[in-house]
């Protein structure tokens, strides 16, 4: 349906023509453009989160709709090409996807017991994108357990029968629920883990009385056309559920300033704002360029976290959700990316064929599972491909040909490399190619990804064959 970080990237030209202005005697044009530069790499993580989750669960018609708040969404499926509210999206393991309104009161998710060869993770993102907390193989054990989660200044004692209290800095909070998945005929598995993720009110947990419910909200309704003129709307409906950190008071004044300023105004001070927002948004990608390190043309960083993490970078912040939102930590999952050979030259599908090869004894070092995804790389969304094939994983190994020396090779191309080798076959889009590699709980022995960037095992290089 939509891809966010266009959209908003079309709003930058479309302020031009928005309806908010500025006050020239309040603000000169240099302070407005700095204003909005700063206040546009802030806002942007919050006011995607905001979009994301209003088609998941507030607009029944979006196409995209999954459950209402607290209540969860099992997907009995991996993501495809037709999901499309989010960049990059993982097809390894199928999603449990639950949106938190923690207004009213503490919400306890409760998970079964899992086999420790299985991987599966809860991952706690809220509205700040930050991950704030996690539950599952590497985090908690195989265990079942039962684990609160609490909205903004919550100083209750923890209760009896609760494992784990998480903190969210934000009123509104994704859950992202991952369950691997080890083949097609395995679904039926996964679906039994799945219905054993429950949900509940923390009075309902205890027992008790539930309190009254919180005030019903009116969403501000998200499309195409209204996020390009709304981006500012958008980020002080979705401010005022986030009371700000420490580190968020100066910015917050800043974002503040602004959106007060964004009433009345002239032609030259909307200007500055689109030059503030365009600022704002090379600031990001060149981020993204020198905050990542190359290994063998894989771009290879650490851009997730919670709030220590980020301690206000805002636009590490921004850079990681343009990457791609809701990214894992690097303790949790290890992403080596690549839209480029090793001398920069562009992936492209629609002029040439690629291999990847994986030494013999050199596949990468995790503790769960790794995979290679492919994506359009002007979308950043799945493709949709005469095998359905969108990835190639740690699981499929029993079916994968290995070469003379045991080593593994895969075939990243558009068309079909022939029968003898299709079972290694990634297919590509004809035209840009965005590899996205997944190391599932890396391990941190030697060899090893980690630290992200000077790790012993790098991700070998991809190699251009016709």
């Amino acid at each position: 349906m939509r891809n966010y970080l266009q959209n908003f990237l079309l709003a930058i030209i479309a302020l031009l023509s928005s309806h908010t202005s500025l006050r020239a005697q309040e603000l000169n044009v240099a302070e407005t453009k700095t204003l909005a530069e700063e206040a546009f790499i802030y806002g942007l993580p919050i006011v995607m989160n905001y979009g994301i989750m209003y088609e998941y669960c507030v607009d029944k018609n979006s196409g995209q709709y999954k459950a209402p708040f607290n209540q969860i969404k099992n997907e009995a499926r991996v993501f495809t090409y037709e999901d499309t509210a989010i960049v990059t999206p993982n097809s390894d393991t199928p999603y449990s996807l639950l949106w938190l309104d923690l207004r009213t009161e503490p919400i306890v998710l409760s998970v079964p017991a899992v086999p420790k060869e299985r991987y599966y993770s809860v991952m706690l993102c809220d509205g700040n994108t930050f991950n704030y907390g996690y539950i599952g193989q590497r985090a908690t054990g195989p265990e079942a357990g039962d684990y609160l989660v609490v909205g903004p200044g919550w100083k209750g004692e923890k209760p009896a029968g609760i494992k784990d209290v998480f903190y969210s800095s934000t009123w509104f909070s994704a859950v992202a629920y991952r369950t691997q998945l080890f083949n097609p005929e395995d679904m039926p598995n996964v679906v039994k883990i799945q219905a054993n993720y429950k949900v509940q009110p923390l009075s309902a947990f205890l027992k008790q009385p539930a309190p009254q419910m919180a005030p019903a909200i009116d969403f501000p309704k998200v499309n195409k056309e209204l996020l390009i003129q709304n981006f500012w709307e958008y980020l002080a409906f979705s401010l005022q559920f986030a009371p700000p950190g420490p580190e968020e008071i100066a910015i917050r004044a800043k974002v503040e300033k602004l959106l007060k300023a964004l009433k009345n105004a002239s032609p030259e001070m909307k200007g500055a704002v689109k030059e503030g927002m365009q600022q704002g948004e090379e600031k990001i990608k060149k981020l993204l360029e020198v905050a990542m390190k190359d290994i063998n043309g894989w771009r290879v960083g650490s851009a997730f976290g919670d709030r220590e993490f980020y301690n206000g970078n805002w636009t590490l912040r921004a850079a990681a959700a343009t990457a791609g939102i809701y990214g894992n930590d690097a303790v949790e999952a290890v992403y080596p990316m690549a839209k480029t050979l090793p001398n920069g030259e562009l992936l492209d599908g629609s002029k040439h064929n690629y291999t990847l090869t994986f030494a013999a004894g050199d596949l990468p070092p995790v503790n769960a599972f790794w995979s290679v995804t492919m994506y359009d790389g002007k979308t950043q969304l799945l493709i949709k491909n005469p095998i359905n094939r969108y990835l190639i994983n740690a699981p499929m190994l029993p079916n994968l040909k290995k070469n003379a020396d045991g080593s593994l090779t895969l075939y990243i191309q558009k068309d079909s490399p022939g029968a003898d080798k299709e079972s290694n076959w990634l297919p590509a889009p004809n035209g840009p190619i965005y590899l996205v590699m997944r190391l599932y709980w890396p391990t941190d022995k030697e060899p090893s990804i980690l630290p992200i960037g000077s790790g012993s095992w790098k991700p070998p290089a991809l190699v251009k064959v016709k």
